[in-house]
């Protein structure tokens, strides 16, 4: 079965047409494995998050993703995972992983330590970087790395959307952070963006920062796609920046980058990429 590669492509470019532009920096067939990726984590994501029936959908994507490693495909998204599972090693425990990630957004979210947080972010982002990364090229010593970028990446949603998190019932600053920066969660509610609260955001910021360095270091082991990684990379990179010159307001606001500020960021991503 041939895949509808229009029709995946359609996802990604309404779901995120800065993935898709940064996609084309992949040579090849790569670029096409990164969309199909791509479409399979969106339809999982969308399921938890879009649907009003979210644990039958959630049960439904991972039947297709059951489906696609079996090689009997039925959606368009299956059919160019099944096209992507035949030419690179993607492992399916990264999806098995990043199921357990959605099963906990089905829930009220309440983390305690930082090491939750982070086994939260590898879960629903550090696993794509697994997912990637042999697309790219990248041997068994680029995949520290590549999850380490993910969950950076993750980390920065995290911080840049508290305040819409908070209305879904979700919250992952870690409360024993919150506990020792004087933060309590009645103050997240009332919108108040005090001192100690900008103290805890830096230093989620600042834990953020140093998988970016981590993470970005990696990028040597990518054979392809260096580009496009490293623009996703920066473009979050820029949100996180975005939020400190907003002083860490994200309880009534989203940082966000415009057209202009993202087109900034290629000659750089396109320089690291022969760094």
């Amino acid at each position: 079965m041939k895949p509808n590669w229009q029709a995946v492509s359609a996802v990604i470019r309404r779901h995120s047409a800065t993935f898709y532009y940064g996609s084309l920096l992949f040579r090849g067939e790569a670029r096409r494995g990164a969309w199909a990726v791509y479409a399979a984590c969106r339809v999982g994501d969308d399921a938890v998050d879009e649907s009003p029936y979210p644990e039958a959908e959630l049960a439904a994507w991972w039947a297709g993703i059951e489906r696609a490693y079996a090689g009997t495909p039925w959606k368009d998204w299956e059919v160019a995972l099944a096209w992507a599972l035949e030419r690179w090693p993607i492992p399916k425990q990264a999806f098995a992983d990043m199921r357990e990630g959605f099963q906990t957004d089905l829930g009220l979210v309440r983390l305690e330590t930082l090491a939750e947080l982070y086994t939260y972010c590898y879960r629903v982002a550090g696993t794509v970087g697994l997912m990637i990364a042999p697309i790219g090229g990248a041997g068994p010593e680029g995949r520290e790395a590549a999850v380490r970028l993910g969950q950076a990446m993750q980390l920065t949603n995290c911080l840049r959307d508290v305040g819409e998190d908070l209305g879904r019932g979700r919250v992952y600053l870690p409360a024993e952070l919150m506990r020792k920066h004087g933060v309590a969660l009645e103050e997240l509610y009332q919108g108040r963006v005090t001192p100690r609260y900008v103290r805890l955001m830096r230093e989620l910021a600042e834990e953020a920062r140093r998988l970016y360095r981590e993470g970005l270091a990696g990028l040597e082991y990518l054979r392809n796609g260096r580009g496009a990684v490293a623009l996703a990379a920066l473009q979050y990179q820029g949100i996180l920046d975005k939020l400190e010159l907003l002083g860490w307001d994200n309880l009534s606001r989203r940082a966000s980058l415009s057209p202009y500020e993202r087109a900034l960021l290629l000659p750089k991503a396109l320089w690291l990429r022969g760094g």
